[in-house]
């Protein structure tokens, strides 16, 4: 098997694991584990695994002047962004969280357009308003009476929270990707991000009952941290060594497919006009977003 073709699957690997992760980290909130305990369980393993793997990697000294990029992208993109998102989780449903997390790549080219400059085409300009209609549309009319999704308008709104902290996070990591290793990198942004996140985090924590936790439960938590937080990064790593950028990009319109196809055929989740209608926006705006033009000849 040529590394192009494990590349892929690496790729697609880490979409199927996000695209499940949507009903399983569902399926445990809040009455095994808060939103904000699993958190602490996601950073604390994933800050435990990247020390031990980093063990692998060069050994690299962060320059002073580099700390505060750090500090800030920890905040972001593993603070406030998982909070939101499992928050969110916890309000909502899989479905509307498969769909809205995928606006991240619209929320990139609006931050870069503001903050960097760069030049939003038609093409651009028509899909940010294809997504965010696609995205009010869930969160103004998504509504619905479950007993397992208290607030599906906060939830839909906290995704798009995430998305646009995650889409921050993207933007600031850029330049110490490029200047990094990924070990050395991860190993400080997750556990900068545990020590930012432990008062939200630890009374939830607290509070887990692991006695008198079905088995079933520990594997959820096995998934979550190890598969959604810790494997996913490495495979996309992996996948951008041998693929460019705009193809392991393009596997996040799988994401809420395979999401759907999860939520569905489990039970957990079902659909309705309003979700079809939304789906169908947000993956046009991400299309048209993202796309980058031709040439001029």
């Amino acid at each position: 098997m040529s590394k192009r073709t494990l590349a892929l699957l690496a790729a697609l690997g880490a979409t199927t694991i996000y695209g499940i992760n949507h009903t399983l980290a569902k399926g445990v909130m809040p009455h095994y584990v808060g939103a904000f305990g699993f958190i602490m369980l996601r950073l604390g393993g994933a800050t435990i695994l990247f020390w031990a793997i980093s063990i692998f990697g060069p050994k690299e000294k962060i320059e002073k002047k580099d700390w505060g990029r750090i500090f800030f992208c920890s905040l972001l993109g593993m603070a406030i962004n998982m909070l939101a998102f499992f928050k969110g989780l916890e309000l909502s449903t899989p479905i509307n969280s498969s769909v809205l997390v995928t606006i991240t790549p619209i929320i990139v080219v609006v931050l870069s357009a503001l903050f960097i400059k760069e030049r939003i085409t038609w093409n651009k300009g028509l899909g940010i308003f294809m997504g965010f209609i696609g995205a009010l549309g869930l969160i103004l009319f998504g509504a619905e009476i479950r007993q397992d999704a208290p607030n599906i308008p906060l939830g839909n709104m906290l995704f798009v929270l995430n998305a646009t902290v995650y889409g921050s996070y993207l933007i600031l990591i850029k330049k110490l990707i490029e200047k990094y290793h990924p070990f050395t990198l991860m190993k400080w942004l997750f556990a900068i991000g545990l020590v930012l996140a432990f008062p939200i985090t630890f009374p939830e924590f607290s509070e887990i009952d692991w006695l008198n936790m079905p088995l079933w439960v520990y594997g959820v938590i096995a998934f979550v941290v190890i598969g959604t937080t810790f494997l996913t990064y490495l495979f996309n790593v992996f996948a951008l060594t041998e693929l460019k950028a705009s193809t392991v990009g393009a596997f996040i319109y799988l994401q809420p497919l395979l999401g759907i196809l999860f939520a569905l055929s489990s039970g957990k989740d079902h659909l309705t006009l309003v979700k079809i209608l939304a789906t169908v926006l947000v993956l046009l705006g991400v299309y048209l977003a993202s796309r980058k033009p031709k040439p001029s000849p």
